[in-house]
């Protein structure tokens, strides 16, 4: 890639000053003569400069002192550094040009230097960051050149902040310059800026130090401000998890009173279900790994629907009206499945891969999104929104709304109020698995990994009011964004225990919560 860029170089760079004097200066073993002959190959612009510089950092660079020559090693051959041509003759003095940990460092900058031209954007801007790291005034004459020929706005403004930070270090720059580097440093922010910043020497003209004070604080107050965006970026994400984890037990809690403690487990069942799913894919179809997660959607979705049903018809349907049977019968089936889990699969944690399109992230101004999180954003939402399609514009949703607002009503008016509970119960637990979809990307695959989230589950729905689907998210974004501001300050667990008393506090003021549903018998 190197060599691709001193391929674009224009030819007057190339037609630069021999680097034979350079290449001298690596035969005498010397650390600072090494050093003084990097930084001139760098900006020499020769077209063996790039391979130069490599081998040095390869630990394939060599040299003669008798005959004042400089060799790469290729392979079990010579090249001559300068030429490039093939030596037969195999020098008796030959030794490897040694570099120490400060010349590594100058070997890191020069090859930054050398990049500076590169065809790729990308790369530029990696160029670019090493200069900045480095602050090299040796790169200077190089990142001019390479700051009056490009085009790309992005990496223009990284090349000005290098060349900023490089003017501020140097010494015998003047004060107005500096001013003028503070200035473009603290347009460009960040972590880095705020070092360079609070970095100046002792000795530094008060004039400098006062524009470099207040470039500062700046740049802190809007680090700040992207702190505040970055939590709660990460508040949502945690809410959109919540979200997945309670709207199914929004459902069932709503509409039959049930208070499901299984409601974890069918959650883990989806997580295992997409496990199941990748181990066939990687036996059989490897190349379709990508789509795991889509074909483990609907397959998480029936399993965990199809639980549901089974333990509706088999245990729950003859515990209505009897709250605490049904707790403790439903608690007693979560242990039962996590240990039926446990015998299947093991106690160890499962390994659950992201498909290729939820890996990496990218950057808002100083904010990273990753795209994992993002995307578990954008199904949670997806979710909700199909959710409330059914609900609104299906029979079962129309029959569903039916009960939860008057079940004697709807029984009187011909609905078969058992068999909803069924569907209900089955259509609650199959969101369930679908959000173990979810979160098998984001946490451990193993028989505990409902428990996790089932308190944070009843805690969302109850805040944002039993069988609401439009409070169950806006309470689990609300709790989301809460828990991450305040876990930097409390601690996570300390975090979760002043929500819990929030909350508290907030039902005894709104005990049907935030969005309370309408009906005669909720209202009874």
């Amino acid at each position: 890639m190197v060599l691709a860029a001193l391929a674009w170089l224009p030819s007057a760079a190339v037609a630069q000053a021999p680097i034979d004097a350079a290449l001298e200066k690596l035969t005498t073993d010397s650390y600072s003569d090494t050093i003084d002959a990097i930084q001139a190959i760098a900006v020499s612009g020769h077209p063996r400069a790039a391979v130069i510089i490599q081998a040095l950092q390869g630990g394939q660079l060599a040299f003669s002192a008798a005959e004042k020559k400089v060799y790469v090693r290729v392979g079990n051959g010579l090249q001559e550094a300068g030429s490039g041509a093939a030596t037969a003759a195999v020098p008796a003095d030959l030794a490897d040009v040694r570099a120490n940990n400060r010349v590594r460092g100058i070997v890191s900058a020069a090859m930054g230097t050398l990049t500076l031209l590169n065809p790729d954007p990308a790369r530029r801007l990696e160029a670019a960051a090493s200069v900045l790291k480095s602050r090299d005034v040796a790169s200077l004459p190089a990142l001019e050149q390479a700051l009056g020929r490009e085009t790309d706005p992005a990496v223009k403004a990284a090349f000005a902040a290098a060349r900023a930070a490089i003017v501020l270090n140097k010494a015998d720059a003047s004060d107005n310059e500096r001013v003028a580097a503070i200035d473009l440093i603290r347009k460009r922010g960040g972590q880095d800026a705020l070092g360079l910043l609070r970095g100046l020497p002792a000795d530094t003209p008060k004039r400098v130090k006062d524009a470099a004070e207040a470039g500062a604080k700046v740049v802190e107050t809007q680090l700040a401000l992207w702190s505040g965006a970055q939590n709660v970026w990460y508040g949502l994400s945690l809410g959109s998890v919540l979200l997945l984890a309670a709207i199914g037990l929004a459902i069932t809690f709503g509409v039959m009173g049930i208070i499901n403690m299984a409601h974890g487990e069918m959650v883990m069942i989806g997580a295992y279900t997409t496990f199941v799913v990748q181990e066939v894919i990687r036996a059989h179809a490897p190349g379709l790994f990508d789509w795991s997660l889509t074909i483990a959607i609907p397959l998480a979705f029936l399993t965990s629907g199809l639980v549901g049903v089974i333990l509706e018809r088999t245990v729950i349907r003859w515990l209505y009206g009897r709250p605490l049977e049904t707790l403790l019968a439903t608690w007693g089936i979560s242990l039962i499945l996590m240990q039926a889990v446990r015998t299947q699969f093991g106690a160890n944690n499962r390994e659950v891969g992201a498909p290729s399109f939820m890996s990496g992230s990218f950057d808002i101004g100083h904010m990273s999104i990753t795209w994992g999180r993002l995307w578990i954003i954008v199904f949670a939402l997806a979710v909700f929104a199909a959710l409330i399609l059914v609900l609104k514009r299906t029979p079962l949703g129309l029959q569903m709304r039916a009960v939860t607002q008057n079940r004697s009503m709807a029984s009187a008016m011909g609905i078969r109020t058992p068999f909803v509970d069924a569907l209900t119960f089955g259509l609650g637990c199959g969101i369930a698995g679908i959000a173990g979809v979810a979160l098998s990307q984001i946490d451990n695959v193993s028989p505990n990994l409902g428990q996790s989230y089932i308190i944070d589950s009843f805690m969302v729905v109850v805040f944002g009011g039993v069988g609401n689907l439009w409070g169950t998210l806006v309470g689990a974004m609300t709790l989301g964004v809460i828990n991450k501001f305040l876990e930097p300050y409390a601690g996570a667990v300390l975090g979760k225990i002043l929500v819990l008393v929030f909350i508290i506090l907030f039902i005894q003021k709104r005990p049907r919560g935030l969005f309370a549903l309408k009906g005669r018998s909720v209202e009874a």
